[in-house]
């Protein structure tokens, strides 16, 4: 297709020389429909494939459009942009990997999911966001409703599933001081909060109790739990100019990765975290930072 070859991406042109064969041999091989299509899959992976030669890293496009890589490249190499920026590159590096490769499962086609990305954790300017939007919510529903939200997600690492059905006294105060959640369901144990929400948890949890009587933590007027109770609620929730949404999934993220940062130990941040497999562990891990060499080097040497 002429479009491959007449294609020129605004790299310099060592890199371009390096890479641009094998880009386009994938992509060739790939058989784009359109040639839009075609300067979409080589853009997206010409690109990938810098970052990649930058890095010391392979740029044979096979090894850059496993799932992992992809995301590697998005976290590393693409994280200058915004998120609609980021999901439209991930959907064409996961075009172009199914086109390439064929599809991920052997049965079939996985179920397509949106291109949003669920494991970037919030900054702690965005995290400072969400809670001034929390506080700006303009009736008691809607402000202690997220503020249990970001407290328990945030603060607990609990995803929507264990949020919707805990009672106000699953939250007390444990032996050593800390505030104390008892997660219920499959999942069920004992998570600590983390100090700095345990204030938020505290006062949301006083606003939705009242005395002798069993009432919901999250939505205590609402009897209805129902899978989408969290979804509903934000939905309804006024949503401040240049606040990132609050997603329960990047809440628990942040959580995980703040966890792994702080050097937990791996057993004890499975059993909060209510994990029996890495699964979770390892799609955080592009988000985590590394330490500078001179540390990373005296912590290996002390082992």
């Amino acid at each position: 297709m002429d479009a491959i070859e007449r294609y020129r991406p605004k790299l310099p042109g060592p890199v371009w020389e390096r890479i641009g064969a094998d880009c386009r041999r994938a992509v060739a091989k790939a058989k784009p429909g359109t040639p839009k299509e075609a300067r979409d899959w080589l853009g997206a992976l010409a690109y990938a494939a810098a970052h990649a030669d930058a890095c010391g890293q392979s740029t044979r496009a096979e090894q850059l459009l496993t799932p992992e890589a992809i995301e590697w490249y998005l976290a590393t190499g693409y994280l200058h942009a915004d998120e609609s920026s980021r999901s439209n590159r991930r959907c064409r590096l996961n075009k172009l990997r199914r086109a390439l490769l064929g599809p991920d499962l052997i049965t079939g086609d996985p179920a397509a999911y949106t291109c949003s990305d669920p494991s970037r954790p919030y900054t702690k300017p965005e995290q400072a966001q969400l809670y001034a939007a929390a506080r700006a919510q303009p009736t008691d529903e809607l402000r202690y409703g997220s503020l249990i939200l970001l407290a328990l997600g945030l603060g607990c690492g609990l995803d929507s599933p264990e949020i919707i059905p805990l009672r106000t006294h699953d939250v007390r105060e444990a032996s050593n001081g800390a505030v104390a959640v008892s997660v219920r369901g499959q999942r069920k144990r004992i998570v600590l909060c983390r100090n700095a929400w345990a204030p938020v948890l505290t006062e949301a949890t006083a606003w939705a109790s009242r005395p002798g009587q069993a009432r919901y933590l999250f939505r205590p007027a609402s009897h209805a739990r129902g899978t989408n109770t969290v979804t509903n609620f934000l939905a309804r929730a006024k949503r401040t100019p240049g606040t990132p949404a609050l997603v329960m999934g990047r809440a628990r993220a942040t959580w995980l990765v703040d966890a792994v940062e702080a050097r937990m130990y791996l057993p004890t941040l499975m059993a909060a975290a209510g994990l029996t497999t890495l699964r979770s562990i390892d799609r955080i891990l592009p988000h985590v930072r590394n330490l500078p060499p001179g540390q990373a080097a005296a912590m290996l040497r002390e082992l």
